[in-house]
Order: C-alpha cells, then structure tokens, then sequence
C-alpha cells in the first residue's frame, strides 16, 4: 500500500537575526531553495574500489560517470548520450553492465507503468568498440525489465506480456512465450497486487550458468476489472486493468524454467492448490536448484521449496520443502533470502522469536545459528560478504526511533555497531565491501554523506549539506522534540512534536496532528524526512503546535505490538490516536477545543475515523485519498491484516468510516485524485454518498487525472495551499 505521508523532520531552533526570511507554500513547494544534497543512483565497479553515477552535461547529454571511492575525483566518462545515440538530446534514463563491464544495457524514453513498473527503448553499447544498437526491432514497441545474462551474451526482456531473449552475439531473437495478453496473461512480469504489495515487478530471473531463465506466468483472466475515467480529451478514456478486492480472486500463477540450449519451457510443480502466492523465486548458488517460495491465501504459512531441476520431467520440475515458517496471524515477505556458496545453507529474517532477526539454516531447513537475537528489531539487510563471513544490517537496537548499522559474523561472536552518530544511518556498500557510504540523519539535521572502511573509519566527506543549513538559518525554524505518553490501556506510545518557534507555555495553542499509523510503519522517528517538512514549520509559525505519533501495529517494537492491530485495523490505533487528543487536552499551552487531524492513505483512513469514532475530540480533519471500507482494497494487503470480508465481516464493516458518518461534528475535508490506481477514487465516492446519506456537510476536492501521490505541476503547491487554508479557517 503507498505509504506518503507528512510526518516531516524539523529543525533546532537557530540564533535569532535581524529578522527571519517569510516561509511560504510556494517556496516549500514550488522553488529548489530548499533542496538537499545527496549522492544517489551509484552504481559499485567490480573492483570495488570505484562507482558510476548518471550526471547531465549540455554537451554530451546524459553521462555515466565512473568515480574513486576513495578520493572521489571523476576517473572516466563511462559513456554519453553522445557517444551511445549519437545525438546530446537523448537521454539515458537508466543503465546495467554486464558482468565483465564489457557492455552496457542502456534504456530511454522511458514510461511509468504503476508503481514500480515502467517500459523503455533498450541499446546495448559496446565500451571496447565504442558503438551501440537497438537490443530489439524499434517498431515492434518498448520493452520491459531488459536484464544481461551472467555471462552477458544474452538480454531477457519482455515485450507484449511475452518473454524474448536475445543473442547479442548473433543479434537474433527468440521468443520464448507466446500467449501473453494484456488483462489475461502476463509473462515475465507480475500483475498490479504483486506489483503494489509484495514490491517487485520483474518476473525473470536468470540461473547463475546463465543458460536457464525462470519466469513467472500470470493467469488473471478471471480477475475482476477495475475501470478509471482518464480526462483531458473530448471524450474521457476509460482505463482498466485487474484489480483483485478483498475477497475477491487473484491471478493464477505458475513458474517456467525456459532451457536455451534445448530452447524449451518447463513448468515447476508448485502443488495442486492454485489460491496461494508465489512472492519470491531465487536460484541458490547451484545452477540446477531453484528456490520457490509458496504463501498460503492468509499468508501465516510461508514455504520455501527447492526445485531439482537434475530430475526435471519432461512437462514438470519436482520441488521438495526446504524450510517452513508458520504464524497465528502473518508471515511478512523480505528480500534477505541469502544462499551461502559451497552448500552452506542460507540466510533469512524471520520474526519467530518475537522481533526480526536474522537465522543461518542448512538446506534442510535446520537451524545452524539465530545469528542475532535480542528485544529489537532487524530493519534491514544490507548485505553478506562471502570471504570474511560478515553480515551487514542495520537495526532499531536502541530504540525505534533510532537506526544504526552493525556488523556480525555468521559463525560467532556479537554484533558490533559500525555507525557512530546519533539519529538514522543508511550505508550503500561496494561490491567487495571494502568501503560504505553512510547517510547520517537526524530530526534535526538533512544528510551528512560519509566514506567509511568496512570497519567503520570515516575516510572523508562527502556531503554536508551545510549551505541548505545555512538558508535554513535565515528562516527561524523550531525544533522537532520527542515525547511519551501512555494510552488507556497503559501502553506507552512514542510522539513527535513542533512548537512555535515564540511558544509561550502560558498560552494556549491550537494543535494541528499529521498521521499515518498503519501497520509496518514508522514515522516517529529521529530522521530527516524529507522537503516537505517546512508545511509543519509553516503551521508552527502561523500559531500551531504539529504533533504525531505511533500507534500500535507499528513498527519496531516487536511482533506483539505489530501484530496487536490483526483482524481490526483501524480499532486499536483509533483508540491511540483518540487517547494522544486527551492527553493533548490535559497540557496547560493546548487549547483543548482546537485539535485537528490530517493523514494520507492509511493516515486519511485514520482521519476519518478520528472525526468520527472521535468526533468529541477533533474539531477539524482532512483525509486524503482515504481509505473508506477495506473491502474496496486489494487482496494482498487487506487479507494480510484481515483475513477475507466472507471470514470476518465485523472486522471489516466496525471500523469502516463510512459506517460512522453520523457520528460526525468536526470540520471535514475529502481530497482524492481521480486516477488513483492503489486506493480508488471509489472510496471518496462512497464516502461522500454516506455523509449525504446522513445529511452530514462536508468539504471535497477532486484532482483530475491525478494517481495516489497527487503531484505534477502546480499540483502539490495547490494542495498545500487548500490543506493550509483549510487548517487556518476551521482551526
């Protein structure tokens, strides 16, 4: 599910000037003034010692650009749109090199799909000759998820929901399926619930010889259709694609290991029950063992099988179980399944224990060592390093509100952390890593980017940000503080909050709350987040204490309080939110008659259950793109925390919005986009035909053509600019 939110950092109060700089909309959203320095899009060379970056020149176009890791300096020009199109014009949107760096993969004119998904002309340019050519016939359309081989003589790619392969030494094409068609049959690629919930969208995978390639096959001919209006021409067009909703039936998905040399599909026996998830597949280190992951419909039954592809049969490729993980209520999907070489079994996360941590198992599934293990949670893998046996990660060891990165050995010994300064890290290794670059944030802070050893010795700098800091200091801005306070049930809860930056505590201040709250996430937390964060100080000057907080089913705080909120979202952290507005109301500087309420998504569900469940405590809310009834959204998600509507019908329907309206008191605003492919339009809709239905009055502004992030243009700065308005006039 889009997780946007507005939970944005803020800064330490600075030493007053002469005067401070007017903070406006505009200039949040419409200027660069505030823009951030980073170091993004690298790319580690095999010899691990540089790294390319994608950079624009007037004169060549798009450059790939190659760097020291160490000094930094600019080492080579890899490549241009120059010298690959012949023509500065042409941009190069994104690019691969094979294994032996020999050949670039190069894609242009590139389009969105969904979310991740995108379609584009692919070239491969050849760096020891100097010249490029089409990977495919232009005139036979774009292509999709276009991958070099391992030994970088073939690129996979698909085109028209069928999987080709191309002979970059012959230049011919084969292809290897021919039944794609578009709402029945994907191959290679996933359908929009994979796409949007188990986060990935390519659907090929080639065996480490690079002479076999497993693929993914949809059936969702008998997925319902979800249609959108799309506006702008005389007549409205109608999009529509496969949406499965709660309840509903989902694609029907098999795996195919296609064999180049005998030029011949095989499909893997994944068993005879068809309603389940196939979320990941990954060859282990063997070129004849492929892994597939199998996930009940209720995803509480996680399977990981091994196919033998040695005992293939002529229409079937057996598997057998190689590890099983069961749960009460989910088993969430990650991308830290590591097979070790030389049959040392493999890594994986797992929550079995009561937080995730990270577990070394045999092939058979036997646990060999529960590599880390305390009262925290993993947040996330960054890597393994063969040689030396190290495992790199980063966890919430002290406290969800912080992430560091720490280094462990598969065999033995403790976790050591590697990060030193307070707040969040983020490290992006090289290929031998040898070395990391460290994103350091904190709540107060943007980025200061870091070289560092693979022990952890800062090498140099490389960002600071200091020149964003010092425009910032022009500008006055309050500082991001944290607290604790303890609902009914005695939980104690974490929060964020802004005051003006004149705060006097014998005043008494209106309290603008910003929301998310939805389960597996985390917007508490000591980091930056992001341009967007100046809306808060906008409001904090304009007179308004901004406050958040994370309820229960968030995240690192352990399985049990994630898990508290399964079978009734929308219940436990309704009740949070409610108790966080009467402890507001219990500080002698918060006027207790004027808190408001906004979230996005997940946030503008909660919302609208605030101003409605809790109408006695929110005197104004704004709820954009909303969920209203989860029985409007996906299977993938909605069924995670909810099981089917047909299973628990009173889950789905007592914490609905719209089956609260007439509970409503409070100021409400409904802001959707019209194209929004993830949470439809439909619920908006619904929600206004409750809310007239009880006669209720109610605010609504619909963006045309606009999908779930509402952006393009003018279009965020309008939206801030309602949003603020709306806060100022009923606040």
């Amino acid at each position: 599910m889009f997780r946007f939110t507005f939970f944005f950092a803020c800064f330490l109060s600075m030493p007053a000037v002469l005067s401070a700089q007017e903070l406006t909309n505009e200039k949040i959203w419409y200027s660069s003034e505030f823009r951030m320095e980073s170091v993004s899009g690298i790319r580690s060379m095999n010899d691990g010692e540089h790294y390319t970056t994608l950079e624009s020149n007037p004169e060549n176009g798009t450059e790939i650009v190659q760097y020291s890791y160490v000094t930094g300096e600019r080492t080579a020009l890899i490549a241009s749109s120059k010298s690959v199109f012949n023509d500065a014009t042409k941009s190069i949107d994104d690019y691969q090199f094979s294994a032996d760096e020999q050949r670039l993969l190069i894609s242009t004119q590139t389009s969105s799909i969904y979310r991740h998904s995108t379609e584009a002309q692919h070239y491969i340019y050849d760096l020891t000759k100097q010249r490029s050519f089409p990977l495919a016939d232009i005139g036979k359309g774009k292509q999709r998820l276009a991958m070099f081989s391992p030994d970088g003589n073939h690129v996979a790619f698909v085109r028209a929901n069928n999987v080709y392969i191309v002979n970059l030494l012959s230049r011919e094409e084969t292809q290897v399926t021919k039944d794609g068609k578009v709402n029945e049959i994907i191959n290679g690629a996933t359908d929009w619930v994979y796409e949007e919930e188990f986060g990935f969208d390519n659907g090929m995978y080639w065996s480490p010889q690079g002479n076999r390639l497993a693929y993914y096959r949809f059936d969702e001919s008998k997925v319902r259709e979800f249609q959108m209006a799309m506006y702008g021409t005389l007549y409205p067009e109608q999009h529509t694609f496969k949406y499965p909703k709660a309840g509903e039936r989902n694609s029907t998905v098999n795996i195919f290991v296609y064999d180049l040399e005998k030029e011949r599909s095989t499909q893997v026996d994944t068993g005879t029950e068809t309603d389940l998830y196939i979320p990941r597949i990954k060859w282990t280190t063997d070129n004849n063992r492929l892994c597939v992951m199998r996930l009940n419909r209720h995803q509480n039954h996680l399977e990981l099988l091994l196919a033998d592809l040695t005992k293939a049969e002529p229409f079937s490729i057996p598997v057998s179980v190689m590890y099983e993980e069961k749960a009460d209520s989910y088993i969430e999907i990650n991308d830290n399944l590591i097979f070790l070489d030389n049959n040392g079994g493999f890594l994986w996360n797992s929550e079995r224990d009561g937080f995730n941590h990270i577990y070394h198992f045999d092939l058979s599934g036997n646990l060999i060592r529960q590599v880390t293990s305390g009262a925290w949670d993993v947040i996330d893998f960054i890597g393994y390093e063969p040689k030396s046996g190290l495992i790199y990660y980063t966890s919430a060891q002290e406290g969800p509100l912080e992430q560091h990165l720490y280094v462990v050995s598969v065999r033995k010994g403790k976790p050591a952390r590697l990060s030193t300064r307070k707040g969040n890290n983020r490290a992006v290794f090289s290929s031998n890593y040898k070395y990391y670059i460290n994103y350091h944030s904190d709540a107060n802070s943007p980025y200061y980017i870091t070289l560092h050893n693979a022990k952890g010795r800062e090498m140099r700098v490389i960002k600071t940000n200091d020149q964003l800091k010092q425009t910032l200091d022009t500008y006055q801005l309050s500082a991001k503080t944290f607290f604790t306070f303890k609902n009914e049930e005695g939980t104690e809860l974490n929060g964020f909050m802004i005051k003006p930056n004149d705060f006097d505590p014998t005043k008494k201040y209106p309290v603008f709350v910003n929301i998310y709250g939805g389960p597996g996430s985390n917007r508490v937390k000591n980091a930056w987040d992001g341009p967007t964060f100046l809306f808060h100080q906008l409001l904090a000057k304009q007179g308004y204490i901004v406050v958040s907080c994370d309820p229960r089913g968030t995240m690192y705080r352990g399985r049990a309080f994630k898990h508290s909120t399964y079978m009734q979202l929308g219940k436990l952290e309704t009740e949070d939110f409610i108790d966080l507005a009467k402890y507001l109301q219990t500080l002698d500087y918060v006027d207790d008659d004027r808190i408001g309420i906004m979230g996005w998504s997940y946030g503008g569900y909660m919302s609208s259950l605030c101003m409605t469940k809790g109408a006695d405590h929110y005197r104004m809310g704004i709820a954009i793109a909303p969920v209203t009834n989860w029985r409007f959204y996906d299977t993938i998600y909605t069924e995670r925390f909810m099981r089917t509507p047909q299973e628990n019908p009173e889950g789905y329907d007592e914490n609905s919005p719209i089956n609260h309206v007439d509970k409503l008191k409070g100021k409400y605003l409904l802001i959707h986009g019209s194209a929004d492919d993830n949470v439809h339009y439909q619920n908006t809709m619904e929600m206004v035909n409750a809310l007239v239905n009880a006669n209720k009055p109610f605010d609504l502004f619909i963006y045309p053509d606009r999908n779930h992030g509402i952006y393009g243009g003018k279009t965020r700065l309008h939206l801030f600019n309602k949003i603020n308005a709306f806060i100022v006039d009923h606040l």
